[in-house]
């Protein structure tokens, strides 16, 4: 069967008919068996995973639909199904024991309260017909609070940028969000913390990578993301008190 280059992401990705095979790393036991648990509980919005090939690259599931670029600005319907989908993936990753010696591509967090998909983003999200189906690309898993991940999710997906639609927008979109989502008051009164904490973890992983010579990460770097990423902080900072009330 021909192998067909997949765009996109960091990491260079091959289909075979209806499987991926990708880069391996020392995190990928944990995620194949959160994967299988995640199956187990009957979570369909994830693909599932088949070993390894004679190239020691992971085997998963071709998940078909469109996923789109980091910059698209979902409609309000598909915004809350996002929502919906990480809760849906949140609850069924409750109960999961990650195998002895498991090793994680980003640091644990406390609370460990759920399984974070570490990266939850349009790239990151299929789409079919206009709906979410699937995330995708679980490399970045990790054990960590809820709202590690909400966080990140309502960065990408309400498009809380500088250069996005008006701070009054972004905040009607963020409270959409968390309401979809049901996230809990504690977790609603340090959300805005959180994706400042989040977008600063990334930009401090990101930089190291640059550092430690990683293409991919050297390239982003190279062309400002980091600083991009600042800028939006900086942004979040400026329009916290619209956010906030928002949020209720």
């Amino acid at each position: 069967m021909t192998n067909e280059p997949m765009a996109g992401g960091v990491n260079t990705v091959l289909r075979f008919g209806d499987r991926v095979h990708r880069p391996a790393g020392e995190w990928t036991p944990a995620v194949h068996a959160l994967l299988a648990h995640l199956a187990a509980k009957g979570f369909a919005g994830a693909p599932r995973a088949h070993g390894f090939d004679a190239e020691g690259r992971e085997i998963v599931d071709f998940l078909p639909g469109e996923v789109p670029d980091s910059e698209v600005v979902v409609p309000d319907e598909a915004l809350v199904e996002v929502a919906v989908l990480l809760r849906a993936l949140h609850d069924a990753s409750l109960g999961f024991v990650p195998p002895p010696e498991a090793a994680w591509y980003f640091e644990s967090r406390e609370p460990a309260e759920v399984v974070c998909h570490g990266d939850v983003a349009p790239y990151n999200t299929v789409f079919r017909d206009g709906h979410p189906v699937a995330l995708i690309d679980f490399d970045t898993a990790h054990p960590a609070p809820r709202v590690w991940d909400v966080a990140y999710a309502a960065y990408r997906f309400v498009q809380l940028v500088e250069d996005g639609a008006p701070a009054a927008e972004q905040a009607r979109r963020l409270a959409l969000f968390a309401d979809a989502y049901d996230l809990a008051d504690g977790d609603r009164a340090v959300l805005l913390d959180t994706v400042i904490a989040r977008l600063d973890h990334l930009v401090r992983f990101m930089r190291a990578q640059a550092a430690a010579g990683h293409p991919a990460f050297s390239r982003h770097v190279a062309e400002g993301h980091d600083s991009y990423y600042l800028r939006n902080i900086d942004h979040i900072g400026r329009h916290r008190g619209t956010f906030a009330a928002a949020l209720g």
